[in-house]
């Protein structure tokens, strides 16, 4: 089966990061973490268009979030573009606008 979406660089790294820091406390919650979160990209790359238009994102990509987390990534691309997973709590539109910059 073709791939639905692809990742950036820094949106491969994202997942690890958030994984290695949730695993020092639980391993197994970072590995049912670690499935979710690639079950999500896999539903998104299903059904592009999924999720919340974010003025910090532009018009050009769509946040989709799950537990604590949000996907960004820019859905009119094929395969969609995951560009960010990144946790709800920071400050998104700074550390968007550096991501998006850097694309």
């Amino acid at each position: 089966m073709k791939r639905r979406f692809v990742l950036t660089p820094e949106a491969k790294a994202d997942p690890r990061d958030i994984l290695l820091d949730l695993a020092e406390d639980s391993p197994d919650a970072a590995e049912r973490l670690r499935s979710e979160i690639y079950e999500s990209f896999q539903r998104l790359g299903q059904s592009p268009g999924i999720g919340h238009y974010r003025d910090e994102l532009l018009t050009a990509a769509i946040a989709f979030g799950f537990y604590s987390y949000v996907v960004c990534y820019v859905w009119q691309r094929k395969p969609i573009q995951i560009f960010a997973v990144v946790h709800g709590a920071r400050g998104l539109a700074i550390f968007l606008s550096s991501r998006l910059s850097s694309r």
